[in-house]
């Protein structure tokens, strides 16, 4: 189960990207960086971040805790700024959040950040599984904090659901995109990364994983399709695509190799 804070005061906004996302303090004092459901990547970026961020979670992977965060009208009612004022109106109700980290910096090798070949490797393979398209040298979406790595921002991911009926597609996907992923370069264990991630999303996991994922946000899902069948589908995603894994995970070891 996910936790669920509720916002007190909107701190400042992180103008990165299209989900303008911000730091927002909670009722329990902590501060936490909100995605919003108002933003115009809307709620589909919102259920990609709790998927493959608890996934990510699932495999030991440093994600900052993920919280359900409750979104009041009037937080924004002072808001002098308007396009800050309309997104929080546009977002009344349950939003998602993760842990601010205060101090972290993007990982950048142009600093000399390097990783541990088999945390990059398990990077490297959950990316590919959840088809995650952002984590590359332009766009890391991983911080480094007291040393150590924390993959954040995973609403890229999963971007069959932006075209439901491409699922089927997608499924054996080889995930061309991997040969840009930034860890890619340390990736060599990848074999032995893919054989623990099998072992660990089992289907209880994966559909814990599902099963967190609010009925109103799937609902709120333009297309005919009920949110028991979108949360099927997820299902039928995550368990087939573990199936065929050594699809993928050739495509990037071929890749890995191609670097070095």
């Amino acid at each position: 189960m996910l936790r669920t804070v509720r916002a007190t005061r909107y701190v400042v906004p992180l103008r990165e990207g299209g989900s303008l996302p911000a730091i927002v303090e909670a009722d329990d004092l902590g501060l936490y960086v909100v995605k919003f459901r108002g933003a115009g990547q809307g709620i589909l970026a919102l259920i990609a971040e709790l998927l493959a961020g608890e996934i990510g979670r699932a495999l030991s992977l440093r994600v900052p805790e993920i919280v359900f965060m409750e979104i009041d009208a009037a937080l924004g009612r002072n808001e002098p700024d308007y396009e800050i004022r309309q997104l929080l109106k546009a977002s009344t109700g349950t939003n998602l959040a993760l842990d601010y980290l205060p101090g972290s910096t993007m990982f950048d090798p142009a600093a000399r950040d390097k990783a541990a070949a088999e945390e990059a490797s398990m990077l490297v393979w959950f990316d590919a599984f959840t088809q995650n398209i952002d984590r590359t040298p332009r766009n890391a979406n991983l911080l480094v904090w007291h040393r150590k790595l924390y993959p954040i921002d995973h609403g890229a991911a999963l971007f069959f659901h932006h075209d439901w009926p491409s699922r089927e597609k997608k499924i054996a996907s080889p995930f061309l995109e991997i040969e840009h992923h930034i860890l890619l370069p340390w990736a060599s264990a990848i074999a032995g990364a893919a054989r623990i991630a099998r072992e660990r999303l089992t289907e209880p996991v994966l559909r814990g994983i599902v099963e967190l994922v609010p009925n109103p946000w799937l609902e709120a899902i333009p297309g005919d399709v009920s949110a028991a069948e979108r949360r099927t589908g997820y299902m039928d995603f995550f368990t087939r695509r573990l199936e065929c894994s050594t699809i993928f995970e050739e495509e990037a070891i071929g890749a890995h190799s191609r670097l070095v």
